[in-house]
């Protein structure tokens, strides 16, 4: 049962890590550090260095403000496209060295999609946001995206049951969406 709990905690780490690759990182590493909840092996115990903790924070504080920032938002978007899939995949990688039928390279390739995949969404998304509220409604959503970071790593972490309920939630939300413009596109005059 451990396994499948480190497993769903792997997951929802590495997708939070998708819209900030920092707060689950800082997270992982200080819940590593100051309790046994985590148990960080071989390399990935570097997590837990007060001088990582404390540059992990400064990044964070960086990315916080530049997020805020239409147009230089996007920029920051572009240069994310590298670390927050490796934030996943590192943060997947650590917590399936608990899982005992996880093959490392699995590991990391999964980090790498869930991660990927949420980071391309953010991606794809912001620059409607900057096009329908002329910049303004950029702060909000990051703040929404950095909240929304925070709370599933906290989740990953502390109920990993709860991750897994809320990921198949989404997942299937996504699907259905998916399908459905799949199957009754939008009039070519009306925009998204």
């Amino acid at each position: 049962m451990d396994s499948v709990l480190n497993l769903f905690t792997a997951f929802g780490l590495a997708s939070s890590a998708g819209l900030n690759a920092y707060i689950p990182l800082l997270v992982t590493g200080i819940v590593a550090r100051y309790t046994d909840i985590i148990t960080l092996q071989g390399s990935f115990a570097t997590l837990e260095n007060p001088w990582v903790l404390l540059t992990l924070g400064l990044l964070l504080i960086v990315e916080m403000l530049v997020d805020k920032i239409p147009a230089v938002d996007s920029v920051n978007d572009v240069i994310h496209t590298v670390i927050r899939p490796a934030a996943g995949a590192i943060l997947f990688a650590a917590n399936a060295g608990s899982i005992g039928f996880m093959d490392p390279t699995l590991a990391v390739v999964l980090g790498l999609l869930a991660a990927g995949s949420i980071h391309a969404t953010k991606t794809a998304a912001r620059p409607m946001v900057t096009a329908t509220t002329a910049g303004i409604g950029n702060p909000i959503v990051s703040v929404v995206e950095d909240v929304t970071s925070l709370a599933a790593a906290l989740i990953a972490i502390f109920i990993p049951v709860l991750m897994a309920i809320v990921g198949t939630i989404v997942f299937v939300i996504i699907v259905r969406w998916w399908w459905s413009r799949r199957n009754h596109p939008l009039p070519a005059n009306m925009v998204l």
